[in-house]
């Protein structure tokens, strides 16, 4: 059975760990077994053991966490260069800013997902309670005052009558779905196949386009900080950032690019992958020597802006859903109360 590949939040500490132990002149497998006899859980334990068994037999350290196969593959490559460079603290610490990012951007995505989600499903039972449960109680008064409804209630009110129909029906397809969610969470290759259909469909548009855009780039600052050359580190900042057709392309593009002799910010700037601004920044940090730092803040000020795009589509949908709730339920309201009001008042 294939292991499960360790959480961000865990290669974020790890790193970061393993940087610390490092920096203060401890040897790699003297840093692991600091952490193996710190390490609070059993799964923890074994898999540093089972890097230092590796490491005792001779293997080096990128290939001892290759062998363990429950780390991802970036940070096996990462780790394989820092190591080929000499700069394996330094790729390390980037490495932890790299997990920890992502787990930002994920939750990010995941609360302003969730609460849109939640007054979705508030407004659509509210509606669904008083077309199905209160307009029949309305319906009873009128006619026992002698009259109707208005045309749109009774309208209303016939939808709500239908949908009490076929309530078994509409509970069976929402079970049908419910099933399936579980099914791709617990199965991670359907999963992986749902994502990678919906990230085809609309992986380089809107804010996934700048989501793809900003991991390829802060993938990017950590591969060049590494020591990595401009097209090996474009391929490995692609292997992360990719996996859609449209991303795919822009970074195939990219290579080209490249490989016709355009400068990094050229090719970058021509793929779709950096804006026109992002890519005079990166070309006057290549005339001064520093491309690093000119990626490094590129990569945040792409993060801010990713998070920036979140909020703004978060502070539209909520608003949107409020005022479309609010001129439902005040139609339906609406709709009953006039006419009982004209009745009232002509009984009074």
């Amino acid at each position: 059975m294939k292991q499960k590949i360790l959480t961000n939040s865990y290669l974020s500490m790890l790193c970061q760990e393993l940087a610390m132990l490092l920096d203060a002149g401890l040897a790699i497998s003297e840093s692991l077994q600091f952490l193996h006899e710190d390490e609070p859980s059993e799964s923890g334990r074994a898999v540093m053991q089972l890097l230092i068994d590796e490491l005792e037999s001779g293997m080096p350290f990128s290939q001892a966490l290759r062998n363990a196969k429950v780390f991802p593959r970036y940070m096996i490559q990462m780790v394989e260069v820092g190591e080929q460079t000499g700069r394996l603290v330094e790729t390390l610490k980037a490495l932890s800013e790299y997990y920890e990012r992502q787990i930002r951007l994920s939750a990010t995505i995941k609360n302003s997902v969730l609460y849109p989600a939640i007054l979705l499903v508030l407004m659509i039972v509210v509606v669904v309670v008083l077309i199905v449960l209160v307009l029949p109680i309305f319906n009873d008064v009128f006619g026992r005052l002698g009259t109707q409804m208005s045309p749109m209630a009774t309208a209303l009110m016939n939808f709500g009558q239908w949908l009490g129909g076929i309530s078994v029906a509409i509970a069976v397809v929402f079970a049908v779905i419910f099933a399936l969610i579980i099914i791709a969470l617990l199965f991670p290759t359907i999963r992986k196949g749902v994502f990678n259909a919906l990230a085809n469909k609309w992986g380089s548009r809107g804010i996934f386009g700048k989501v793809a855009n900003s991991r390829f780039v802060f993938a990017m600052t950590l591969a060049m900080s590494s020591g990595l050359d401009t097209a090996d580190a474009i391929d490995l900042a692609a292997s992360v950032s990719g996996g859609t057709r449209a991303v795919d392309e822009k970074h195939k593009k990219c290579v080209e690019l490249i490989n016709s002799g355009k400068p990094l910010h050229e090719a970058l700037t021509g793929a779709g992958i950096l804006s026109p601004q992002d890519g005079k920044m990166l070309s006057i940090g290549s005339r001064s020597g520093k491309s690093d730092l000119a990626m490094s803040e590129i990569a945040r000020r792409s993060d801010i802006n990713v998070r920036n795009s979140i909020d703004h589509i978060v502070g539209k949908i909520e608003p949107t859903l409020v005022i479309i709730s609010s001129i439902i339920v005040g139609v339906i309201l609406l709709s009953v109360m006039l006419p009982l009001m004209g009745i009232m008042t002509a009984i009074g």
